[in-house]
Formats: structure tokens, C-alpha cells, sequence
């Protein structure tokens, strides 16, 4: 069972990559056997995946998006999709903060 979901977070590493293209934001991925870096190598809780996003150049705003092992129960692809789309709404909700509701 852990290889399997070894291997999904593999995918949902790689699906995520792939679909977030701006610029502005930068992924730290907190995944044991997957994707770690040295300095989080020693962390010992659920993988989760750090969001920072450089608002306006300016600003930046910083997010941990957990993956919950309820979550794990979702293909790849889904939950690639929910990690954009809660990488997506947290980037609204900064810029409407930053540029009033548009």
C-alpha cells in the first residue's frame, strides 16, 4: 500500500508542476520519498505542499496546502486538481485583497 501511494504523490508531483506555469508562484513539495529537500528532510508529518506567491511583485504570501490521506483515496489527476484549485483560490483571494474585488 505505501508504494502505491509512494507513486500517486509521484504523479500528483508531477500533474501539479506541469499545470502551474506562473510565475509568481513557486512550490515547495513536503512529500516523504518523494520530494524532499534537504532542509525538510527531517520533517515528520503528512506531505503537504508550500505555496508562495509574490503578489504584485511585491508581497509575498506563503501557504501550506496539506494532502490528507483522505485525499489519497483520489486518482491522481483529481487530486492534482483539487491542489490547483485550492493553489487557484488561494491567488484570487490574495489579489482581491490586493486590488479590491473585481
Amino acid at each position: 500500500m505505501q508504494q502505491e501511494i509512494q507513486e500517486k504523490l509521484e504523479d500528483v508531483v508531477d500533474l501539479v508542476h506541469k499545470a502551474m506555469t506562473n510565475p509568481d508562484i513557486e512550490l515547495t513539495y513536503h512529500i516523504p520519498d518523494v520530494a524532499m529537500t534537504a532542509e525538510n528532510a527531517k520533517i515528520t508529518q503528512d506531505p503537504y505542499i508550500h505555496l508562495k506567491y509574490m503578489s504584485n511583485g511585491t508581497h509575498t504570501m506563503e501557504q501550506n496546502i496539506p494532502i490528507k490521506m483522505q485525499y489519497l483515496k483520489k486518482t491522481p489527476e483529481d487530486l492534482a486538481n483539487l491542489v490547483t484549485f485550492y493553489i487557484e483560490q488561494f491567488v484570487e483571494q490574495i489579489d482581491s485583497v490586493e486590488y479590491g474585488a473585481q
